[in-house]
């Protein structure tokens, strides 16, 4: 049976749509379709991307392609299972540390900067999480993702307010995750200038909320 990298859930468990490679050879076969993948999208976004394409650019047979990637779709699915990993890492990084109220400013106050620039010079994560609203499992993905960075915010959040009811603290910081999503998209819709003050009035309303301020 083929292995299947899965995203938690409330719901349980959901499987990647693509065959995991076992052999070096394979994953680094596996990375150039990836790497291929990402440059295409950077350059004319996945609606426009083709399997065919893909293949030619990684140096690979479209039937190898196929063999890890039945579909556009588990291209797409692989490199948001990438960005998430490497959000999720970055994050627990920064906030394991934090112990009191003016690191938390300091930590969640970076992260988000952080997001909003890659989101910024990145073109791939604009166009992957753009489509989430319309894929149920990429959807699901996206808030497994942020089920996973509030529990490492509450975690902080314990610290900092023992006395405060948990299942509050766990709300609040859920919901301020994915409203850092929505507003970061925001941002990058508009004017940068308009875009650097949208994501500053969100850190600070986040904050009050997570503070309890």
């Amino acid at each position: 049976m083929d292995d299947k990298v899965a995203a938690k859930t409330d719901q349980g468990a959901i499987a990647s749509p693509r065959r995991a490679p076992t052999q070096q050879r394979s994953r680094e076969r596996v990375e150039r379709m990836l790497a291929a993948a990402a440059a295409l999208i950077a350059e004319q976004g996945s609606d426009a991307m083709r399997m065919g394409e893909v293949a030619e650019r990684a140096g690979v047979s479209i039937g190898s392609l196929y063999q890890f990637f039945p579909d556009k779709r588990a291209l797409v699915w692989a490199l948001a299972e990438r960005y998430t990993a490497e959000s999720q890492a970055c994050i627990a990084s920064a906030l394991q540390d934090v112990t009191d109220a003016e690191g938390l400013r300091s930590a969640f106050s970076e992260l988000v900067d952080i997001y909003y620039r890659m989101f910024l010079a990145e073109p791939v994560m604009r166009d992957i999480w753009s489509g989430t609203q319309a894929d149920k499992a990429l959807r699901e993905l996206e808030l497994a993702d942020s089920r996973a960075n509030a529990d490492f915010l509450v975690a902080v959040l314990k610290r900092i307010r023992p006395d405060a009811d948990p299942i509050e603290l766990e709300t609040a910081a859920f919901l301020v995750w994915q409203m850092g999503e929505a507003a970061v998209r925001l941002a990058i819709s508009v004017e940068r200038e308009e875009g650097d003050r949208l994501v500053a009035a969100y850190k600070r309303m986040a904050l009050t909320e997570l503070l309890g301020e």
